[in-house]
């Protein structure tokens, strides 16, 4: 067994800092598990980490995740996940009163999209409405806004992007994930009934903690039972609160497929650089 575990983790805001001091001081003083914590600023940075070895455990995005375990041919393992990774969603929104009701509607129109290394804002959104009979380019034309590439979508800045570009009419439609659909239906970035929904994806997964090739079981058994003593644990809510879960839980890796299948017609599980 390793004396000290190395965790990967992408810093797309200044607050990963203070989630990571805290979930390190647990591990180490309450867990007795001597963890470092290496951060990033790209996930593929990070992913290329995680393939050489440099890191034992990276924090993923879904699309990470995916990437990891194809370059690995599947030998990069999920270890676990958020309780609110399991349900995860795209949401096609359009100004109220717009007329647009259905995804249908959106032939001949412009789709305003994330980053285009945003699982739930670009990559997905593509993927479903192709399923639906609407390619990009072909029914619709697509406004991209490629910003924090490297960050997955993490940081919101591109559906805040997309926001302003459906509520100031450079686009008649935008996809946005389903964490930032709640903060636009609560009020707090958008007045309330400024946007409406026009259609829900099915749902999928989000992020996995992965192990590098080769991670002893015993290594893995030992991070992923600190990492669900964190749960229920009342001094703890405020590292759980900040990473956005209410308990780590095992991984499930069936809410991937959409994903998978959408990264690889789209080119990004090919390997890069």
């Amino acid at each position: 067994m390793a004396e000290t575990l190395t965790i990967g983790a992408v810093a797309y805001d200044p607050k990963v800092v203070g989630i990571w001091e805290g979930m390190r001081r647990y591990f180490r003083e309450d867990a007795g598990l001597d963890l470092e914590v290496v951060l990033y600023l790209s996930y593929e940075a990070q992913v290329a980490a995680l393939l050489a070895g440099r890191i034992d455990i990276a924090w993923n995005t879904n699309l990470a995740y995916l990437q990891a375990e194809h370059l690995s041919q599947g030998k990069c393992k999920p270890l676990a996940m958020r309780d609110t990774d399991l349900e995860w969603w795209t949401e096609v929104v359009v100004r109220t009163g717009s007329g647009l009701r259905q995804l249908t509607d959106l032939r001949g129109r412009r789709l305003a999209l994330g980053s285009r290394d945003s699982g739930h804002a670009a990559i997905l959104p593509v993927h479903f409405l192709a399923q639906a009979g609407l390619v990009e380019g072909r029914d619709y034309q697509s406004l991209r806004f490629d910003t924090d590439l490297g960050k997955h979508g993490d940081t919101g800045t591109s559906e805040v992007d997309v926001l302003r570009a459906v509520l100031g009419g450079e686009a008649d439609a935008g996809a946005v994930g389903s964490p930032f659909w709640a903060g636009v239906r609560t009020g707090q970035l958008v007045p309330a009934g400024a946007v409406e929904s026009i259609w829900s994806s099915p749902h999928y997964h989000h992020c996995m903690f992965t192990a590098r090739v080769g991670l002893p079981s015993a290594d893995a058994a030992r991070f992923t039972e600190a990492l669900f003593g964190m749960n229920g644990v009342p001094r703890l809510k405020p590292i759980l609160d900040a990473e956005g879960l209410q308990q780590w839980v095992p991984p499930r890796t069936e809410g991937y497929a959409s994903l998978r299948e959408a990264a690889a017609l789209q080119g990004f599980l090919a390997r890069r650089g």
